[in-house]
């Protein structure tokens, strides 16, 4: 039995997107490596790009540009746009195709959202790729409210965009969530006042989600229902 929030009613959740509700990673590969060999660089493992993801589509290529090529060398201005364009065609063409859901996020969103929880997506994915592949994968519905990283002058670590989401569905920090897979998710939480929920089975980094100490850690996407819906009897 997991031990329910103490303190104000939860109220907003605010979900990352990739690693928490979808397992992206394979059409990441493929963008990603789509661009390293338009500019004449070597492609990475599916494993590397799990490691990589986390804090938006530059900072993953530049990732993959250091381990392509010389690790103390990093490419030009124009190069780097060149790279960008290239992932950004080829990662936008590819949304509908080469990814999953995560077991029983849908039935699991749809529990909540009868329960009459406020729900928005915060990630730090690009946001012109964020609603092509929620509608991709049929989670649109589920959401009042979707923001992606650069829409913001800042993401997450940063608490800016959960604070925005917060002013967005006029809720307070208290009474929201922040429901990831990594720790830019549960810092930017803790910097904004609110409660974190941490899955075990996402990215971040290769590091165990316990190291950043969310306030609950979970296993299983499901686990989410429980925690929340501690009068269910479903």
């Amino acid at each position: 039995m997991l031990e329910p929030f103490d303190g104000a009613p939860i109220q907003l959740l605010q979900f990352d997107l990739d690693g928490t509700l979808i397992d992206s990673v394979p059409q990441l590969a493929k963008a990603v490596n789509a661009a390293l060999v338009s500019c004449s660089l070597p492609p990475v493992t599916l494993q590397q790009v799990a490691v990589w993801i986390g804090n938006g589509a530059d900072m993953l290529l530049r990732r993959a540009w250091a381990h392509s090529s010389d690790p103390g060398i990093g490419p030009e201005p124009q190069l780097f746009s060149a790279l960008r364009q290239a992932f950004d065609a080829h990662y936008h063409a590819g949304l509908d195709k080469d990814f999953a859901l995560f077991p029983q996020v849908v039935s699991t969103l749809a529990r909540l959202r009868q329960r009459g929880f406020k729900m928005a997506i915060v990630t730090n994915k690009p946001h012109p790729f964020v609603m092509p592949l929620l509608q991709a994968s049929g989670l649109a519905t589920h959401f009042d409210y979707v923001l992606g990283g650069d829409l913001l002058p800042k993401r997450k670590p940063d608490p800016m965009p959960l604070w925005h989401v917060c002013q967005q569905l006029q809720t307070e920090p208290a009474n929201s969530l922040m429901i990831g897979d990594s720790n830019s998710d549960i810092l930017a939480a803790r910097a904004a006042g609110m409660r974190s929920v941490g899955f075990t089975y996402g990215y971040n980094h290769g590091q165990p989600i316990a190291d950043s100490a969310p306030d609950r850690i979970l296993d299983h996407f499901s686990q989410l229902a429980e925690l929340l819906l501690v009068t269910d009897k479903d």
